[in-house]
C-alpha cells in the first residue's frame, strides 16, 4: 500500500528570542482512501540557543506511529520544537499557500500559523505566536483550507484593544464580527480610484502652507531615536480637519472620521502615550488601537499592519468613514521582514533586508486612497525610524520611492527647542499642488509656499557662509535672509503642542515673515497677489471645518 507522503514544519522567532526551523515528515492516506499502517516520522530541526538568535545546526530523528484521521478528513496532528517522537496523521490534500494553520497546545491555548512555502510534497509553516511552549507530543494542528482573515465590525471602534493578531487584550465585551475579510485586501483598479483634490488641515504651519497633505494621501514620518514623532502623530489626530470648500457646507461630518493606530514593536510607553492621548481629547470611541510590543513575537509584526488596513478598508469602503492609518514604527517592521527572511535562508540585499521589501512594503503603502463609489477615504501617515539619522538607509529610501512625499523630523530643530522639529527643505508632498488654491484654501497658498522655501533655503546658505566670512562681510540682502531664517524658525515652524493654526492664520504668519524683504526681492510671488496681499495686514483668520 503506498502513502501520500507531505512534509510539514514551522519557521518563526520562539518567545524566548531564539530562531526555530523544524520540518516534520508525515503520513497521510492512500487515494482510496484507507487509512496508512503506521510508519516512521523523521524530525531535522535547526535552532539558535543563544539570546542573539545566532543558527546552530542539529538533526534530530526518531520514529512515531501515525493516528488515524477523524471523521471529516480534517487534517489535524501534533506539532513543536524539535522531539524524537511526532505522530502525525494528515488529510489526503496538500497545503496550499498562504493556508491558516491552528495549534491547540496542551493547556487549552491556541495558536495560528500560515504556510509559507509549498515544495510538492513538503511545506513551511510560520507560527504567528512564536514556537516557545509547543509541545509535539500532546500538541494538535488542524489545517484549515482557507487564507488569513480578520474578523471586522464597526463596533471594533472604541474601547476594545487588540493585539497584533487581533484579538482583544483588554477585559471588554467581544466584538461580534459583522465580515471577515482577506488581510491582504484586494486591488483596486487604478482606474477607479479618485485623485485626491481635498486638503485636510493638521493645525502645524510647515504642514499646512508647504507640504500639504490631501486626503487619501500616504505620506510618512521620517524620523530618528529620541525625536517627538509621537507628539506630531498625536497631535495631528487631535487637529486634523477640513478646510471648508468655498463657504459651502462640507459633508463629511466629525462623526463620520476614524483612526485606525497600528504599533509594531513599540515599547509600553508609546503605547500608554497614543492610548491617553485618544482618551484626554475625547476621540477614543472613534479609535482602534492594535499593539504589538516589543516583547510580543516578531512574526506577529508581519501581520499587524495589513490587519489594520483590512479595518481601515472595512471602515472606510464599507462604513463610509474618513480614516486615518498611523503605523509605527515601520522600521520595526521592516526589520522583522529581514529577521525572517534571514530565517527562511533567502539571498539578501542591501544591509541584509530581503530583495522584495519594495514590493512588501508598498503592499502595504498603496492601500491608501479613494475609491468611486464609495464616500470613504484611507490617509496614511506611517512613521518610521531612521537608523542613525541616514535618509538613504533602506527603510526610508524604499519608503520614499512608494508614497507621496515626506514630513521630515530634524535632530538640529530639536535641539534648539523648537517644536514640531519640522525641516521644510527635505520635506515633500507630492499632492499638495492639486489640494491648494482658490475654491480650496487661498489663491496666494502656492506662491506664498514657494517664496518661503526659497527664502529659507538662501537663508541656510547665507548662515553657512556666516560661519566662514563673519557677519560683517555679509551684504545687506544677506543680513535680511539670515533675519528672516532666525524669525521664521522661531515664529512659523516653532508652535507649542496644542496650539491649532487654521491655514489661514498660517498664510498670514507666513505673509508677516516675507514683509522683511522689499517687494522687488519676492521673485516667485506674481504682481498681483503682491498688490493684493503684501500692503494688508493679517485679517481675522477664516475657520475650517471638523474633519
Amino acid at each position: 500500500m503506498s502513502a501520500t507522503r507531505a512534509s510539514w514544519g514551522h519557521l518563526c522567532p520562539g518567545g524566548g528570542g531564539t530562531l526555530v526551523a523544524l520540518a516534520v515528515t508525515a503520513f497521510g492516506v492512500t487515494s482510496s482512501g484507507r487509512e496508512n499502517p503506521p510508519d516512521i516520522g523523521e524530525t531535522e530541526a535547526r535552532s539558535g540557543a543563544t539570546a542573539q538568535g545566532q543558527l546552530q545546526d542539529g538533526t534530530v530523528t526518531g520514529t512515531g506511529s501515525a493516528t488515524p484521521l477523524p471523521p471529516g478528513g480534517r487534517a489535524e496532528g501534533t506539532e513543536g520544537t524539535p522531539p524524537p517522537r511526532l505522530p502525525v496523521s494528515l488529510s489526503p490534500q496538500f497545503a496550499q499557500y498562504a493556508e491558516i494553520v491552528n495549534f491547540t497546545l496542551p493547556n487549552g491555548t491556541t495558536r495560528s500559523g500560515q504556510v509559507l512555502e509549498v515544495m510538492g510534497a513538503k511545506a513551511i509553516v510560520q507560527v504567528f505566536e512564536g514556537t516557545s511552549g509547543i509541545d509535539a507530543k500532546a500538541t494538535t494542528c488542524e489545517f484549515t483550507g482557507d487564507i488569513l482573515r480578520t474578523p471586522v465590525s464597526e463596533d471594533m471602534l472604541g474601547e476594545p484593544v487588540f493585539n497584533g493578531s487581533a484579538k482583544p487584550i483588554d477585559s471588554g465585551p467581544p466584538v461580534m464580527a459583522e465580515d471577515f475579510l482577506d488581510i491582504n485586501g484586494q486591488p483596486i483598479n487604478p482606474h477607479g480610484r479618485i485623485y485626491p483634490e481635498e486638503m485636510i488641515q493638521t493645525g502645524i504651519s510647515p504642514i499646512d502652507v508647504m507640504n500639504s497633505i490631501a486626503r487619501g494621501q500616504k505620506i510618512p514620518i521620517f524620523s530618528a531615536a529620541g525625536l517627538p514623532h509621537n507628539e506630531i502623530a498625536a497631535q495631528i489626530c487631535r487637529q486634523a480637519g477640513l478646510v471648508k470648500k468655498s463657504k459651502d457646507v462640507v459633508d463629511f461630518h466629525e462623526d463620520n472620521f476614524a483612526i485606525v493606530f497600528a504599533a509594531m514593536g513599540v515599547n509600553m510607553e508609546t503605547a500608554r502615550f497614543f492610548k491617553s492621548d485618544f482618551e484626554q481629547n475625547g476621540s477614543m470611541e472613534n479609535v482602534c488601537l492594535f499593539l504589538n510590543l516589543a516583547n510580543d513575537p516578531t512574526i506577529e509584526r508581519i501581520i499587524t499592519p495589513r490587519l489594520a488596513l483590512t479595518t481601515a478598508e472595512f471602515l472606510a469602503y464599507q462604513c463610509e468613514k474618513h480614516v486615518l492609518v498611523i503605523l509605527t514604527d515601520m522600521s520595526s517592521y521592516a526589520e522583522a521582514l529581514r529577521e525572517v527572511s534571514a530565517a527562511r535562508e533567502e539571498v539578501p540585499g542591501r544591509r541584509g533586508f530581503p530583495g522584495y521589501m519594495y514590493t512588501d512594503l508598498a503592499t502595504i503603502y498603496e492601500r491608501a486612497g479613494r475609491v468611486e463609489g464609495r464616500n470613504g477615504s484611507i490617509t496614511q501617515i506611517p512613521i518610521l525610524t531612521m537608523p542613525n539619522d541616514d535618509i538613504t538607509h533602506p527603510i526610508p529610501d524604499l519608503t520614499g520611492f512608494i508614497t507621496e512625499g515626506q514630513i521630515y523630523v530634524d535632530r538640529q530643530l530639536h535641539n534648539r527647542q523648537i517644536y514640531p522639529p519640522i525641516n521644510v527643505l527635505p520635506s515633500l508632498s507630492r499632492l499638495m499642488k492639486s489640494a491648494i488654491g482658490e475654491g480650496m484654501t487661498r489663491k496666494d497658498h502656492g506662491d506664498v509656499s514657494n517664496q518661503l522655501y526659497a527664502c529659507y533655503a538662501i537663508g541656510k546658505d547665507v548662515q553657512a557662509m556666516k560661519a566662514v566670512v563673519g557677519e560683517e562681510a555679509l551684504s545687506a540682502d544677506d543680513l535680511l535672509y539670515l533675519e528672516f531664517l532666525h524669525k521664521f524658525e522661531k515664529h512659523f515652524i516653532s508652535q507649542g503642542p496644542y496650539e491649532n493654526r487654521s491655514i489661514f492664520e498660517s498664510l498670514d504668519i507666513g505673509w508677516q515673515l516675507l514683509r522683511i524683504f522689499p517687494k522687488q526681492l519676492l521673485k516667485r510671488i506674481p504682481e498681483n497677489i503682491l498688490a493684493e496681499f503684501y500692503p494688508r495686514e493679517a485679517k481675522a483668520p477664516e475657520q475650517g471645518t471638523a474633519l
